[in-house]
């Protein structure tokens, strides 16, 4: 029996309904957008033009800033524009080339966290051999990881919806197009999908975030071996790591680490890692983060 595939593409309802919600909802997001591009952009160029910041942890920081960008334009730009609208629709491959960007860029983040986790293995537990372990050429060996592993994951979502036939109700009930609500749609069994999407998102956001928080504990057991004022600093970059990774895993781990569904709150969840994620990263590492805040004031003084 031969595939149909008779819709071309998707009413997305949003993250409301009320119009006059709708108005208040772009005004917010457009400003929490602009601060996310602002904020990511500003740490890349600090990074990039300043002389002082020329460690392994700025050069994934400055990358981990340009994924933070990236992912939130594949979000946030359509989902503003959406609220000015009463009907909201997405064409079928607009759909899927949102579907694979944002879990490429969001792959590659969450691979460029645990990169950010051995730098800081690295860097406190074995800080004789810091720069020789952490070179040049294991840097870009971990970043190119980071992309190919964020490619194989978005790959992996996208070859599995690519041929799923949709023929019935197109109404997606969500603000992006995300791999339940699109199961929901199918007009196939998706059962064996769906545990693939349990094992590639799920699983493995919840395995990771277990070894983060491993790591980052026996970094911390190792800070006894520091000076206060290298407990200090360890503590602070340390700290606003994992502060980072909960943000971040959290809602991934409550979204993906059950049975294939869709329920009203995940949307809100979705909100939480595709816009205030990215926002709150800058934020969190410059206001911790004593030689980014000088960095970033001695650039600001030059343009000035």
């Amino acid at each position: 029996m031969e595939t149909r595939n008779d819709t071309t593409e998707f009413v997305l309802l949003g993250l409301t309904q009320c119009l006059q919600c709708q108005k208040i909802l772009f005004v917010f997001f457009l400003l929490i957008y602009i601060v996310t591009l602002a904020g990511n952009i500003l740490i890349v160029v600090t990074v990039v033009v300043s002389p002082t910041l020329d460690a392994p942890m700025y050069f994934f920081l400055g990358y981990l800033s340009f994924m933070d960008a990236v992912y939130s334009t594949t979000v946030s730009p359509n989902m503003i524009i959406d609220l000015l609208y009463e009907k909201k629709t997405i064409s079928l491959k607009a759909c899927f080339t949102q579907l694979f960007v944002g879990h490429l860029f969001g792959g590659a983040e969450i691979l460029i966290l645990v990169a950010m986790a051995y730098d800081r293995y690295v860097a406190i537990c074995k800080p004789l051999h810091y720069m020789t372990i952490m070179n040049q050429r294991v840097r870009f060996l971990l970043l190119l990881l980071a992309c190919v592993g964020g490619f194989l994951h978005a790959l992996v979502h996208l070859l599995f919806v690519y041929n799923l036939p949709f023929c019935g109700p197109n109404i997606i009930d969500h603000f992006i197009c995300d791999m339940y609500p699109l199961l929901k749609l199918a007009c196939t069994d998706t059962y064996v999908i769906g545990l693939t999407v349990i094992a590639n998102d799920g699983a493995i956001c919840m395995i990771i975030f277990l070894l983060l928080l491993i790591s980052y504990g026996v970094i911390l057991h190792s800070l006894k071996n520091l000076s206060q004022e290298g407990r200090r600093k360890a503590m602070s970059t340390c700290g606003s790591h994992i502060t980072v990774v909960v943000f971040f895993f959290v809602p991934c781990i409550i979204l993906y680490v059950r049975p294939p569904s869709t329920l009203p709150t995940d949307k809100f969840l979705a909100v939480f890692y595709t816009v205030f994620t990215p926002m709150l990263n800058p934020l969190i590492y410059t206001l911790r983060n004593a030689e980014m805040k000088i960095a970033m004031e001695k650039l600001w003084s030059i343009k000035r």
